[in-house]
């Protein structure tokens, strides 16, 4: 029997981001990103999320955002791994710089556009140095919802999760620039890779998935 994997994908980003990898003997079901409320938590709005999960004791995969949401949703259900890739797992491994643009609210002050544009600072941001990965990267930011965006943002600035779940595997990439390596305690360093290590180095990931 193929083992459930669900994932989720980063802020604002789809499926698309997870195209390399082979997901060979697992059943995936991405779980789609839904509008969020008028000031509703990401404790709230994982609870939403669950009903896409029907199967008992999935193994959950998260990127960046999703792997923050994805552990609010390990909260609230049994499973059997939490798979984290370049994301934090307590609030204290958001960087600093992030937690205090939050909690001085400048944060709401950055113009949605800027946020969606794709150009050479993105691309360092993220690690996207391909044709391909800087392609995808600019439909990714380009398609991502202004609304979903703004929300999601002020959930990460404002996450204070402290609660370690025992069950997880922490993946990260020693050139993550958004989420610094330094700043988090992980499981798995990919060496080389960046914030988008799904598409730059899947064959790693793809490895670790199948361990």
């Amino acid at each position: 029997m193929s083992k459930k994997l669900y994932v989720f994908s980063g802020l604002g980003a789809d499926e698309r981001v997870f195209q390399k990898l082979d997901f060979t003997g697992f059943s995936v079901t991405f779980v789609k990103w839904q509008q969020p409320y008028r000031n509703e938590s990401i404790e709230q709005y994982a609870k939403r999320l669950v009903s896409q999960i029907t199967d008992s004791r999935p193994v959950l995969v998260g990127l960046s955002f999703g792997g923050m949401v994805a552990i609010e949703v390990a909260k609230l259900i049994e499973t059997e791994k939490v798979v984290l890739l370049a994301t934090a797992k307590i609030y204290r491994e958001i960087p600093f710089y992030y937690r205090f643009f939050g909690f001085l609210r400048l944060h709401r002050l950055l113009p949605t556009g800027l946020l969606k544009q794709s150009n050479f600072v993105t691309n360092w941001f993220f690690g996207a140095t391909s044709e391909f990965d800087k392609n995808l990267l600019k439909r990714i930011l380009s398609d991502t919802d202004t609304v979903f965006l703004k929300w999601a943002i002020d959930k990460v600035v404002a996450w204070r999760n402290t609660h370690q779940i025992q069950n997880a595997i922490h993946i990260h990439g020693t050139n993550d620039r958004i989420l610094p390596t330094r700043f988090v305690n992980c499981d798995v360093k990919i060496q080389g890779g960046g914030h988008f290590m799904t598409l730059n180095k899947p064959e790693e990931l793809t490895e670790i998935l199948k361990q």
